[in-house]
């Protein structure tokens, strides 16, 4: 019997690349994601800890300055891993997820234990979204959709996310790069830069779609944010560190960790977002994508509490390397030579 030919690629055609075979993306010297028989060890095997149904952030909800300028570098984590970046006078967005579940059901799937540390309706303007791949917890249409409606801003995602994002938000304004593309908007440029991963929406698109870490290049200072990534050797931090040479703030996964052998590739647990921030050149991080939505089989806690452990180990100032939560805000110190 013959073979049915292999779907053709839904979202992006292009050509062949170091990390594009012509239907779907790759890791350049690294692994794929494990398959459904690894997927269902892990599903069924146990281990998984239990979350609580709610877990209120320390911090209150917070209404954003409009802006923030004159050199000043200011963050406040939303939840997960959307967090409102400001400076120069640009409030850019980054996976933003106001939804309260991250699933193609809005009745199934993973629930926020902790609302958004920002109301939708207290935002400031918003000028871009740095979108960094297609899976739920950080493509969220819904939330896309109401920000193409009140706001209108730019989003910058790597290749294929565009036919996704206008399937619900045919007017949204999207520019779509490759790894290694650069786009200048006012006083900033925002670079689409590698992360390794993967991505999918259902079952039969698995890696149709790129994805990506971002780094904003502005005259205050540079932030690499990271996307979700596996730790990969550390090639991807090395890289950034050689082509940029160092960052004011590093926006750093440190959970989805667990269990170890399934999650690896895909996701860096606490102390090798600590080696990476070294590896980088980054005065100070975020860490983000924990504490949200229970994905993984960690503790709600533990991200926080490795990841402390791992800055004393390494010798790194704990003041240095936030676990932020929904509703914090941090004013990023200057770097010495700024």
């Amino acid at each position: 019997m013959a073979r049915r030919p292999k779907p053709a690629n839904p979202y992006y055609r292009g050509p062949v690349s170091d990390h594009f075979d012509g239907r779907v993306f790759f890791n350049p010297n690294g692994k794929a994601p494990r398959g459904l028989s690894a997927l269902l060890r892990w599903q069924f095997g146990g281990g998984r800890a239990k979350w609580p149904s709610s877990w209120p952030s320390p911090f209150p909800r917070t209404t954003p300055a409009q802006a923030v300028s004159d050199g000043n570098l200011r963050v406040t984590m939303v939840g997960h891993a959307s967090l409102l970046v400001q400076i120069e006078g640009i409030n850019i967005l980054t996976d933003p997820v106001w939804s309260a579940r991250v699933s193609p059901l809005p009745f199934a799937g993973p629930k926020r234990v902790n609302p958004p540390g920002i109301s939708f309706e207290e935002l400031p303007r918003i000028h871009i979204v740095l979108l960094s791949h297609n899976h739920y917890d950080h493509l969220d249409l819904a939330t896309l959709k109401r920000l193409q409606a009140a706001h209108d801003p730019l989003i910058i995602t790597p290749l294929g996310n565009d036919t996704i994002v206008r399937s619900r938000a045919p007017e949204m304004r999207i520019v779509t790069g490759d790894w290694g593309d650069r786009f200048e908007f006012d006083s900033i440029a925002v670079h689409i830069e590698p992360a390794h991963h993967w991505s999918a929406r259902g079952t039969k698109d698995r890696r149709m779609a790129l994805w990506s870490g971002f780094v904003i290049d502005s005259p205050s200072g540079k932030i690499y944010f990271a996307g979700d990534t596996g730790f990969h050797g550390g090639e991807n931090y090395r890289l950034m560190a050689e082509k940029h040479g160092g960052f004011r703030l590093a926006i750093l996964p440190i959970g989805a960790y667990e269990p170890r052998w399934f999650m690896a590739p895909q996701h860096q647990d606490p102390d090798e977002a600590v080696r990476g921030m070294r590896l980088c050149n980054a005065a100070f991080a975020a860490g983000c994508h924990w504490g949200t939505f229970h994905l993984t089989n960690e503790p709600i806690e533990e991200p926080r509490a490795k990841l402390e452990q791992a800055l004393d180990d390494q010798g790194i100032a704990r003041e240095r390397f936030r676990a932020m939560l929904a509703g914090e805000v941090w004013d990023v110190p200057k770097q010495a030579s700024e």
